[in-house]
């Protein structure tokens, strides 16, 4: 089931579906995949932001673990669609939304990439610049051009640097974790416990953000597995890899603000690998920093690539994204992100713990009519070929999802608090942020009910576009596209 030797170093495919005779991978992959996009120091930022922004030790440790859960339960959902469907994540939108109408979230997916690339890039840069003793702003283009290449390439190089980051990671958070046990106290940290809803509420968002973002592109990477491939070990391996990696990254990131005093903030990649001393050691932490942010950076490039092109793809009405275009749309994508991190890069911290609750308000609707729709009213019945005609079976525009969409973006703004926007509820709720909830919760009841009543036409079956040169036998059911 590994990729063999024909199967090409720059991917050729993009938005259009992976044949069956092109499909390579194993479950592992996944696993790896998704664990080394979390070993890494955005997440570690993350995670001491429960501590940074008023939690305590013990209580933020739970609530990340609940949040890691519950955000990883849904991206892992999401993961398992790939290879039953052999498309990206959002072109599958299209039977929720239409084919034009499934640029609304695609639109604020792309921005949701542009701003964890941008961020991403920012730590990244600091690691370099340490590393190579230039500015950080020059770390940033060194660190852009790298994610250029990588992005370019494709599919296979992404899982094979998503295989050593897994390893290098490994090896990095268990020396860390080493030297943090051996210059503190935890038992003393665990024992203070000052429970407070407000700050628990916040470890569990900052975590379900976190695993629910991944939710707009983690097919794209399990999408070339064969067809045939469990949808149960799917979820297992993808959401296994994002939930542990993203803990342990996490629970790190606790314990260093913990114990910081008042010096992490500002300072996230120095202080990490300060704890490790200087020399040698300190140089090989910070290329597993920058390497480590090669992954999920790369993870996010793409993506951006995916969507841009799904929405072109749209209007035009065919699916085929040529070499040079992929060329462009990436230096588009990675340049765009790295002006935001060089003009963002000195008030990092805060514009990033606003971001990433902020965008929850505009992809838990999305993620919760994308679920409802294939697991429980379609039932993995699509029709892929339709997928690309705006005058199919799916339409320009699907006014029952678009309106669910709105009025879930909508019904959390009263409950909202971050600091672009705080609703009038959240003071009533003691400064509590439960949007995520509300976003995820509602929309997913309303749009089972009405699509329950009020649904297109489904097929029999999965239809899928015929493959040259394939049997009814192994082509499956695309003969009846």
């Amino acid at each position: 089931m590994a990729a063999n030797d024909t199967t090409p170093l720059i991917e050729k495919r993009s938005i259009d579906y992976i044949p069956e005779a092109e499909r390579h991978g194993r479950l592992f992959s996944q696993f790896t995949l998704w664990m080394g996009a979390n070993l890494q120091i955005t997440a570690i930022v993350t995670g001491a932001l429960a501590v940074v922004l008023g939690g305590d030790v013990f209580w933020s440790l739970i609530g990340l673990l609940i949040g890691q859960l519950i955000g990883g339960g849904v991206m892992a959902l999401h993961a398992a669609q790939g290879p039953k469907l052999g498309l990206p994540q959002m072109i599958s939108s299209r039977v929720q939304f239409g084919v034009y109408g499934a640029a609304i979230p695609i639109v604020l997916v792309c921005l949701m990439y542009l701003g964890f690339t941008a961020t991403g890039t920012v730590l990244s840069g600091q690691a370099l610049g340490q590393l190579f003793g230039v500015s950080d702003s020059v770390g940033i283009l060194i660190f852009a051009s790298v994610i250029v290449l990588v992005t370019v390439l494709g599919y296979r190089v992404i899982h094979f640097i998503g295989r050593v980051a897994s390893l290098i990671g490994v090896v990095a958070f268990v020396y860390l974790f080493s030297r943090l046990m051996s210059q503190t106290d935890v038992g003393a940290l665990l024992q203070i416990r000052h429970f407070s809803w407000s700050s628990f509420l916040l470890a569990v968002s900052l975590a379900a953000s976190w695993q629910i973002a991944f939710g707009p592109y983690v097919a794209d990477y399990s999408r070339y597995l064969p067809s045939h491939t469990s949808s149960v070990k799917t979820f297992l391996a993808a959401g296994a890899g994002s939930v542990i990696g993203a803990q342990v990254a996490m629970v790190l990131g606790v314990f260093a603000a913990a114990m910081s005093n008042g010096q992490f903030a500002g300072h996230e990649v120095a202080y990490i690998v300060g704890l490790s001393g200087t020399g040698a050691t300190a140089a090989l932490l910070y290329f597993s920093i920058a390497f480590g942010k090669i992954t999920i950076s790369t993870l996010n490039s793409y993506g951006s690539f995916m969507c841009i092109a799904t929405i072109i793809s749209g209007f035009r009405g065919r699916l085929e994204v040529t070499r040079l275009q992929r060329l462009v749309f990436v230096l588009m994508i990675v340049g765009t992100a790295t002006l935001i991190a060089l003009l963002g890069q000195h008030s990092f911290l805060g514009a990033f713990k606003s971001f990433i609750l902020f965008l929850l308000a505009f992809f838990t609707p999305w993620s919760a009519i994308n679920l409802v729709d294939y697991y429980c009213i379609t039932r993995e019945r699509y029709d892929v070929p339709a997928l690309a005609d705006p005058n199919g079976r799916y339409g320009r525009w699907n006014l029952l999802g678009i309106s669910v969409y709105v009025f879930g973006v909508l019904v959390q703004l009263p409950f909202i608090s971050t600091k672009f926007y705080t609703g009038p509820l959240v003071a009533a709720l003691g400064d509590v942020d439960i949007s995520w909830i509300i976003g995820l919760v509602l929309p997913a009841a309303l749009y089972y009910v009405c699509a329950k009543k009020w649904h297109g036409t489904v097929p029999d079956h999965l239809i899928l576009p015929k493959e040259q040169g394939a049997s009814p036998t192994t082509n499956g059911l695309a003969a009846q596209a």
